[in-house]
């Protein structure tokens, strides 16, 4: 009996060809513990002794394998049927991501490799690939304990413990084919412009293009409102496409704009054909506040870390990204932090189709950097996620780092963490950029703390209650001035299972419960939701703040301070639900100025 393809949805929404494939499903597997397997020649083998379903990584329960211990490398091949037509351009094999150094062999050749286990990578297979049956091989290795790449919330010990989870190694998004001609478009780059009701395009090709042209045709709700085209010159081609109809992407009102790309012969000969979307709106910072389209928002936030237990860091469904955005919008959040991993394409598509605010930041934790050659590390990868996502008006902001805590008794070095700055405002001038949420901050556009303080009165003099902003670490931070938030907070921690015995166990002086959380556990859930909202208050009584964000929307693993448990069931009654939804919901002094 055949299984259905599981992730079967086109991964890159933004970037939609009609002929392509997906390349998920069942896949030849195997271990590679002490990494010599490349030596011993299996790029050459014409099998692997085991099997796994893609794009699932070998320790989730989806993958078919479910092997949570540490790894050095994995194997995977499978074969792919082309056609002669198809080899007459060029075909280009995608991943979304391969965690983390990977090499890939077509019949036996290398035609490709990549570092960085979150970002996407594509190689052309052409060169290598022959009509009928071809072999793909694909080797990934993962050394996340060196300190030498980024591993976000990924164990460095063997079992999960306070906020680190569960490993992935290998592949962990979709994989799949596309069949090009020889000149094809490679990348878009939308630059909104609702003052001046327009959008801005840079569209590149492969190859210099120079005596052909693009086209780009906008709809809106089926219905053409713009339409602009300009010779090719070299592989940049830049226009402007002004639209009749000014609507906004907006919260409450996420309006898109679908986009058709022609690449054409002078003659009207169409070569390549690129489905995309885009959102008329504008990110402004002005007197302590983050403007959406001219307006202040406070952006209510939530921290998403993205785990799944059945997936690890793979949804198990595209419906499931989408319902993750919907509970974090029936709490009253905004917008979330998508925090230490770079999320699947999908899940930035459903926030723009929902409007719903994104940071976009990166897994830091497990690199040194208190070393300079740290920026050979993350430049690259940072950049690629920059490039990837720049074009989804959900996001509004980016975080390349997130708390740079001393490493081995080593501070951070400072030019780490500029030189990223600078390198982001470099590629994307429309976006703020936080250095490093949290700690330590070198050069920002907006400055964040965190604060865990599970005391609502104290915390209310802290931020309320003060003329002042609060400085966690004055030692090695200084607030210079800019927006202000607290991008981090709460994480009050409860299991509803465990609160009679914890109770009991208190009342004895025993201590020994399961779990992890921010500071004392409360008694009662009652406790719980009014904890949360008396924390809430202080933030939103603040007119200093522009934004909270609140940790977090699911528990994950053995840590228990999610507002859904980790398989998104409701934690709480639905009276305690209101007192932590109305404390979300309620109006920011920011907003009543």
């Amino acid at each position: 009996m055949s299984h259905p393809i599981p992730r079967p949805e086109h991964p890159r929404p933004q970037f939609f060809r009609e002929n392509w494939r997906t390349l998920n499903g069942t896949w030849q597997f195997d271990f590679d513990y002490s990494d010599s397997k490349k030596a011993q020649g299996w790029a050459e083998k014409d099998s692997l002794p085991l099997s796994i379903t893609v794009p699932f990584c070998p320790e989730s329960s989806l993958s078919g394998i479910g092997m949570t211990d540490f790894v050095d490398a994995v194997w995977y091949r499978r074969e792919i049927e082309l056609s002669p037509e198809e080899l007459q351009g060029h075909v280009l094999l995608h991943f979304g991501a391969v965690d983390y150094h990977c090499e890939v062999f077509v019949n036996s050749q290398p035609v490709g490799s990549h570092d960085g286990g979150y970002t996407s990578f594509t190689v052309d297979i052409t060169k290598a690939a022959r009509p009928g049956v071809n072999s793909v091989t694909v080797y990934a290795a993962d050394h996340l304990r060196t300190g030498k790449q980024p591993s976000g919330k990924q164990c460095h010990e063997f079992a999960s413990f306070g906020c680190f989870y569960t490993r992935t190694t290998g592949i962990w998004q979709s994989v799949w084919l596309e069949i090009v001609p020889d000149t094809y478009l490679c990348q878009l780059e939308t630059i909104p412009d609702p003052d001046n009701g327009s959008a801005h395009l840079r569209v590149f090709t492969n190859a210099p293009a120079s005596g052909l042209k693009i086209t780009a045709k906008a709809t809106l709700d089926g219905k053409a409102v713009g339409e602009a085209s300009a010779a090719c010159t070299g592989t940049c081609t830049a226009l402007t496409l002004p639209v009749r109809e000014t609507a906004l992407w907006e919260l409450g009102a996420p309006n898109l704009y679908d986009l058709a790309l022609t690449l054409e012969t002078n003659d009207g000969q169409v070569l390549d054909t690129v489905s995309s979307y885009f959102g008329l709106r504008k990110i402004e910072l002005k007197d302590g506040a983050i403007l959406l389209n001219g307006k202040p928002v406070f952006q209510r936030l939530v921290l998403d870390q993205g785990f799944y237990p059945d997936g690890i860091y793979t949804a198990p469904t595209d419906e499931a990204l989408k319902k993750d955005i919907e509970l974090s919008m029936a709490m009253g959040f905004n917008g979330a932090r998508l925090h230490e991993k770079v999320f699947e394409e999908r899940f930035l598509y459903w926030a723009d189709k929902l409007g719903y605010l994104v940071w976009g930041e990166f897994p830091n934790w497990g690199l040194n950097i208190s070393e300079a050659d740290a920026l050979c590390t993350v430049l690259p990868q940072w950049l690629e996620e920059v490039k990837r996502d720049f074009n989804h008006p959900a996001l509004v902001g980016w975080c390349p780092f997130n708390e740079t805590w001393d490493y081995n008794g080593h501070p951070q070095n400072d030019r780490v963490l500029s030189g990223i700055y600078y390198a982001t405002k470099a590629a994307d001038p429309t976006r703020p950029v936080i250095d490093t949420s949290g700690n330590f901050h070198v050069v920002t556009d907006i400055y964040d703390v965190h604060d865990y303080e599970q005391d609502p009165e104290v915390f209310y003099k802290r931020y309320a209650g003060s003329a002042e902003p609060f400085e966690n670490y004055p030692q090695r931070q200084q607030y210079g001035g800019q927006p202000y938030f607290v991008s981090e907070y709460g994480g009050t921690w409860w299991n509803a299972e465990e609160a009679e015995t914890q109770r009991v166990r208190m009342e004895n002086g025993e201590g020994g419960l399961t779990g992890w959380g921010y500071g004392q556990r409360p008694l009662t859930e009652e406790e719980v939701g009014t904890r949360i909202a008396g924390l809430t208050k202080a933030l939103l009584d603040d007119p200093k703040m522009c934004a909270y964000c609140y940790t977090q929307l699911t528990d994950v693993e053995q840590e228990q301070n999610g507002l859904y448990t980790y398989d998104r069931k409701p934690k709480f009654s639905e009276g305690v639900y209101k007192v932590i939804r109305d404390g979300f919901a309620a109006p920011a002094a920011i907003e009543k100025k």
